[in-house]
């Protein structure tokens, strides 16, 4: 059984003062490339992720919209989920 997983998750830290978005590609339990606001660009774990995170990050509107994502997706999401 083959599995493959793309996760999205925002991290936060004081409410909305200091906010952290994570993108994570997983195969079979194992982390191949991830997305990470603060580093600001995909980071590869395996030979095969170390292609696509240079594919990735070579396509600038890609990486605008990830690098932008802290504002549209964790904000919307930090108002709608809590009280």
């Amino acid at each position: 059984v083959l599995q493959e997983m793309a996760k999205a998750e925002c991290h936060f830290i004081n409410g909305t003062e200091k906010m952290r978005y994570m993108q994570r590609y997983i195969h079979n339990r194992l982390q191949f490339l991830m997305f990470d606001s603060d580093v600001g660009h995909f980071v590869g774990f395996t030979p095969y992720g170390e292609k696509w995170a240079q594919a990735a990050n070579s396509l600038p509107q890609w990486m605008e919209q990830r690098r932008t994502a802290v504002d549209w997706y964790c904000r919307n999401d930090y108002k709608v989920f809590t009280p």
